[in-house]
């Protein structure tokens, strides 16, 4: 399973979204789904876009937990 952290990293660095929208060209819809967990995937221009705002990896955005059987 994936986790989405972004809600988290934006916590970490005291950021909100809308400073999030005013230094990428992410949809303020987009943002908010995956702030929000509500997506099943993303874009790699979004991740890379996300990745420069947030000065991190695309490693601190998400982690891998398996599935425990």
């Amino acid at each position: 399973m994936i986790i989405n952290r972004l809600s988290e990293i934006m916590g970490i660095k005291r950021l909100k979204s809308k400073d999030i929208l005013s230094i990428t060209t992410i949809s303020r819809k987009t943002l908010y789904n995956i702030y929000n967990d509500k997506t099943n995937g993303i874009e790699f221009e979004t991740l890379d876009q996300l990745c420069f705002a947030l000065d991190c990896t695309p490693n601190d955005l998400f982690r891998y937990v398996p599935n425990s059987p």
